[in-house]
């Protein structure tokens, strides 16, 4: 290992020829460029030698596609990876700066959104610590979804402006760059059919290294930027049409440039089903280039390929590689096809209709003529496959293309992110298909690096538990079990307590700081953060809230538990009900928060732009992690394994890998409520039941009572009426029905966190049976049951 003198060194070095800077007039973005180059340094052997070894033994590549790969911040992570963040911290502060202060000038590349991309990013950390030869191929946004500020309280979005400042963890690739079509016709010429695009766009690749744990191989994550196949037209420009000149590079530029475009319009779906198209063409043909090179076969090409589709949203890799094979390489279609099916792989993440993607027949037509053709047949021969099919469900169906069953037909493998999941995908997504493909339903219960998510955001538990079992559990998560035995130790669960307390007194300060809110420590830090939807039921949360507010106003004399309520996430921007939701919270939060009957007992808090780095500071301080979604819709989650890791408990219903957590850490150690995915169901059925919901719950029709009279928006009063008819008249995601059965639950933590040390116990067994949600046995399941793919270390 290097010593501090020679991280020093390295970092100096780095700050006069690749910065230009001296150590007296170095602003602290040069000094984090400087150290980042240093430890990237020092990520290139190893990557290198993982590429070679992958080459020279011929070893099966993972390649997995997905629209978002929330990295979150590089330089911690490489610097822990590596073994060297304590020589690092002591390097960089050695020469006078404060280490926190460098490592948080490192802005978030802001290429996704939420669990998905964040899952993305957990499973190509593992599979680079299990040594599973990988790239992970995504788009380079420039500026990512959105940057989230608040107006009023009301969401705006501007644009994230992360590439602003050079990105020193990535390698521009010009002579990896691909043309891609779109538009245009088919032709065909002596029986072979053809493709003319009427437009191309240049995909140009950017290399990121992932250096696994402990540094002993790193795996690439890819990213294609689009660029104009011509550059400039510099006869219009000549001729004084100056913003014509520049229309292939703009039009180039819009596909990279923003992470799912609002596709309300037309327009907007043109170009979420092109940038689509985009990452998955491009990824396609550096695969066959890859495999070619090698002097391989196409006819091998599953011995030595599997590709992973994360969503839908790459399922058009299934028509690309066959028209690959095809049209390009003179294939036979039906062994294109066997040969596809047998590459492919197809992560379902949602239950939700409107989130497994439809196109229009004319849409797709258009922007991909030849894919059309291609789905149609592909549609065909499965249905000739199939013959005997009692209620057969195709890919082309009501003049729309579903992405969800073409991806099911074109891969190997489906699995669902958790046992309950999984089960519905079988049941209630895919019935026919499961029936027509026994067992190509599988599970793979999603799962978190420890490495992040705790060694890096929890420096104070991660430090108690190597002072109590040793270093290495950050490599073998099931070793969490061995503190079982000090559980029972009060000294132990006091120091358990401690580094809670330490990371809340972080929280309550950094609140302050951005937020100018007070918050009391000592309270139950209550955090419900994840992506604003309906079905997440962060509408319910501030319901409740509400009504304890109003409880703790009429009943002063009671001694109430003393709360803070964190809410995070952002909504769509074409999402109406969703910013309703945002804003109906921020209004609450400043009547609530400026009440002085209530003091500091109940305080809301809901800071802008929720992102990796701000789950860092949330999910170490947490005594209660809110995963409240209506049964039945959420797939899996991972926040919900971050939390629980980090000595939070769960109040949520039987809703995802809540299910997998509550039989994990025990059902005494964590709060359900709510209704099960059946009993939804059945619920449903009764046209009234949000209003016998709320019938039955005077505190609820109180609540909804002020919000109506416009007690939170006295500027507006109407603002909310549209909210307030919604629960009494439709509620499909049933937060009336769940309304008291979770307030009862939220009770029951008030009287378990008063007992604080029965509560240290439940939090410490929290932390001590997660082992199962460690991505590394994720992705060793992947690897066993999907990709056939060997460790190489």
């Amino acid at each position: 290992m290097p010593s501090v003198e020679t991280i020093r060194d390295e970092i100096l070095h780095h700050l006069t020829y690749s910065m230009g800077k001296d150590a007296d007039h170095a602003s602290v973005y040069d000094w984090r460029m400087a150290l980042s180059l240093a430890l990237r340094d020092r990520v290139v052997a190893p990557w290198f030698a993982a590429t070679r070894k992958t080459w020279e033994q011929g070893r099966k590549r993972v390649y997995y596609l997905s629209m978002e790969f929330l990295i979150g911040r590089m330089l911690e992570d490489a610097a822990i990876n590596l073994g060297l963040r304590a020589t690092c911290r002591s390097a960089i502060e050695g020469l006078g700066l404060d280490w926190y202060e460098v490592i948080e000038n490192e802005p978030d590349a802001a290429l996704g959104n939420g669990g998905l991309g964040r899952l993305a990013a957990c499973y190509m950390e593992s599979m680079a610590s299990l040594g599973c030869p990988g790239y992970g191929y995504g788009i380079r946004y420039e500026h990512g979804l959105f940057k989230q500020r608040f107006e009023g309280g009301q969401q705006v979005e501007t644009p994230e402006d992360w590439l602003k400042q050079r990105h020193p963890w990535e390698f521009e690739r010009p002579e990896s760059a691909y043309v891609i079509g779109f538009k245009g016709h088919v032709e065909t010429v002596d029986g072979k059919t053809h493709w003319v695009p009427g437009e191309t766009v240049l995909a140009e690749a950017y290399d990121m290294p992932v250096i696994g744990w402990e540094g002993k191989w790193a795996n690439t994550l890819r990213l294609w930027s689009a660029k104009p196949t011509e550059m400039f037209d510099l006869a219009r420009f000549n001729h004084g049409d100056y913003a014509a000149a520049a229309e292939p590079e703009a039009l180039a530029r819009t596909l990279s440039r923003v992470l799912y475009p609002d596709d309300t319009t037309f327009a907007g779906k043109e170009l979420r089903l092109k940038q689509e198209y985009f990452l998955t063409a491009a990824a396609l043909q550096d695969i066959l280039r890859r495999h070619l090179a090698a002097g391989l076969a196409l006819t091998d090409l599953p011995e030595h390929v599997a590709i992973q589709m994360n969503d839908t949203h790459p399922a058009i890799a299934g028509p690309e590689l066959i028209r690959l094979l095809c049209d390009e390489h003179g294939m036979e279609f039906t062994q294109s096809i066997e040969i596809t099916v047998q590459c492919l792989g197809y992560t379902n993440h949602t239950l939700l209709p409107e989130a497994l993607e439809h196109w229009a027949t004319y849409l797709m037509g258009t922007v991909l003529p030849r894919h059309m053709q291609i789905i149609e047949k592909i549609d065909s021969w499965h249905r000739r496959n199939h013959p005997n099919r009692p209620h057969y469900v195709g890919i082309v169906k009501h003049q729309e293309v579903r992405m969800g069953e073409l991806a099911f037909i074109t891969s190997h493998k489906v699995n669902g992110v958790s046992a309950l999941h999984t089960e519905l995908i079988k049941k209630n997504l895919f019935p026919e298909l499961n029936k027509l493909h026994p067992g190509r339903i599988i599970n793979q219960t999603n799962g978190i690096t420890p490495r992040r998510w705790l060694r890096m955001a929890n420096p104070a538990l991660s430090h108690l538990i190597i002072d109590t079992i040793g270093e290495g559990w950050e490599g073998d998560l099931d070793r969490l079990r061995e503190l079982e035995p000090f559980i029972e130790d009060s000294a132990f669960l006091d120091k358990f307590m401690a580094a809670k307390r330490t990371n809340k007194e972080h929280l309550a300060a950094w609140i302050a700081q951005s937020e100018g809110i007070t918050v009391n420590p000592d309270a139950i830090f209550d955090i419900q953060v994840k992506r604003l939807h309906e079905y997440k039921r962060q509408l319910m949360n501030i319901l409740q809230t509400i009504g304890e507010w109003h409880e703790m106003r009429e009943n002063p004399q009671v001694d109430y538990q003393p709360r803070v309520k964190i809410f995070g996430g952002k909504a769509a921007p074409g999402y109406f009900a969703a910013k309703q939701i945002i804003r109906l919270i921020k209004d609450a939060a400043e009547v609530i928060n400026n009440d002085p009957l209530i003091g500091d007992r109940l305080k809301i808090v809901y800071p802008a732009n929720y992102n990796v780095s701000m789950a860092e500071r949330l999910i170490p301080a947490a005594d209660l992690s809110e995963q409240i979604s209506t049964a039945g819709k959420e797939a899996s989650g991972t926040g919900n394994m971050k939390f629980a890791l980090n000595g939070a408990l769960t109040l949520g219903t039987l809703d995802g890998a809540n299910v997998e957590i509550r039989e994990q850490v025990g059902a005494e150690n964590f709060f359900l409520f709510g209704l099960t995915a059946d009993e939804v169901i059945e619920r449903r059925r009764d046209p009234e039941h949000a209003r016998h919901a709320i019938l039955d719950s005077p505190l609820l029709q109180d609540v909804l009572q002020m919000i109506a009279e416009g007690r939170f928006s006295k500027d507006e009063p109407e603002r909310y009426h549209d909210l307030v008819h919604n629960m009494w008249n439709s509620d499909y995601f049933l937060v009336a029905s769940d309304f008291e059965a979770y307030r009862s639950s939220q009770k029951e933590v008030d009287v378990a966190f008063g007992d604080r040390a029965s509560w240290a116990k439940m939090a410490a067994l929290n932390t001590a049976r997660m082992g199962f949600f460690s991505s590394d046995r994720a992705i060793a399941g992947y690897m066993k049951d999907i990709w056939d793919a060997k460790s190489a270390l």
